[in-house]
């Protein structure tokens, strides 16, 4: 009797055991499971095309309101301007404009999230309106390393961008322990609008090596881009970790993009960490086809999330054109003349402008809504009505 007991105790040990071994892997291959399909991976060419297929030919602007100096004063709530956003988007739509870029700052987030991302939806809400999809910029390596939340300095007479602040600043940048702060400022926020249709993409880092040129490179630290580098591939890393719908993206900006062997680490990681491809063009139209050309050999969309800089013969006229021919989604730097003056060109900041410019540097309306020049009004209205009634 005693043996019978023994035995039917290891039986029903062993049955436990294995009831056991069976829900625990069932647990880890559900876990498993949901990883995959939760993880993010980079979007694959066919991806990135089956989604730009799905999208009329994007034209419009860097955009905040002619209002804010910076992104800080786009942002916050004492000087969120939904009045005045609405207005302009308007002239956007008239001009048929469909895609806006603009750019956050961690130090919003940290202020206020909940504040922060009831404007973001505020925004989105009325840019959905006027059938305008927002590419939403996280950082940004250009102009005053030193943000701070409050109240903004008013604009330098006649300089270019006088109050445009980077982020994260040159402060944070520096000091690892605020790293878990800028991850949880990016998987929030991604997370917060993952499945948005408002939303185009999320451009992770603008100009990521930028040292600022003569604006503040006396301030500047030398290590800028050495710190960024592996900080943007983690940036790339949270970004994807939120799993958005929309596809990640960081522009290439300046360089030789014409092998794999001349292009720099950032630059490389920047088009291999992408879902769909961006870069920034000045130059004349003949430099803005070769770049295309170039860069066509990765098979994914190409955006040019910045162009138009009239005096440097990057114009609408020159340019617009040969983006159609490509497909290429167009976004040219400003809109509206206001506080932060780029009608002035970057020259201004060593040049000593006493008086409007001849011809204006970037900008494409006057405070009022009224065109610069009709002419480039005129062909983004022909173009983009052309290219909707294509599509």
């Amino acid at each position: 009797m005693r043996k019978v007991k023994l035995y039917l105790t290891f039986v029903l040990a062993g049955l436990v055991l294995q009831s056991c071994n069976k829900t625990k892997n069932n647990t880890e291959a559900s876990k498993n499971e949901t990883t995959a399909i939760e993880k993010r991976e980079i979007w694959t060419k066919e991806q990135a095309n089956e989604w730009y297929g799905k999208q009329p030919w994007l034209v419009g602007a860097n955009y905040y309101p002619s209002s804010a100096i910076n992104q800080l004063e786009m942002w916050q709530a004492d000087t969120f301007d939904p009045k005045r956003i609405d207005q302009e988007l308007g002239w956007a739509e008239d001009l048929g404009m469909n895609v806006m870029r603009v750019y956050l700052q961690d130090l919003l987030h940290q202020q206020d999230a909940e504040g922060l991302y009831k404007r973001m939806d505020g925004f989105l809400a009325i840019a959905d309106k006027h059938h305008i999809k927002t590419l939403f910029v996280l950082f940004d390596s250009c102009w005053d390393p030193f943000p701070a939340l409050g109240k903004q300095r008013a604009p330098k007479p006649h300089t270019h961008n006088s109050g445009w602040v980077q982020s994260p600043g040159q402060k944070a940048l520096q000091d690892k322990t605020q790293y878990p702060r800028l991850e949880k400022y990016v998987k929030e926020t991604v997370s917060h609008f993952k499945d948005d249709k408002r939303i185009l993409g999320w451009d992770v880092w603008n100009e990521p090596d930028n040292m600022t040129g003569p604006s503040y490179e006396k301030v500047e630290i030398k290590n800028k881009a050495a710190l960024i580098l592996p900080l943007l591939k983690q940036v790339f890393a949270w970004a994807r970790s939120s799993n958005p719908s929309q596809p990640l993206t960081s522009g290439v900006w300046v360089g030789d993009w014409s092998d794999e062997a001349k292009m720099q680490p950032m630059h490389k990681m920047q088009i291999e960490q992408s879902d769909v491809v961006s870069f920034h063009n000045y130059n004349t139209p003949q430099d803005f086809e070769k770049v295309i050309k170039q860069l066509q050999r990765y098979g994914k969309p190409l955006i040019c999330t910045e162009y138009m800089a009239r005096p440097n013969g990057s114009t609408f006229e020159g340019f617009l054109p040969v983006a159609r021919k490509y497909n290429v989604g167009m976004i040219n730097w400003g809109f509206v003349d206001g506080k932060t003056q780029t009608k002035y060109a970057w020259d201004s900041w060593t040049k000593t402008y006493t008086a409007e410019p001849k011809l204006w540097f970037h900008e494409v309306l006057h405070t009022d809504g009224g065109p610069y020049i009709k002419a480039e009004t005129d062909l983004i209205k022909k173009m983009t009505a052309e290219a909707n009634k294509a599509n």
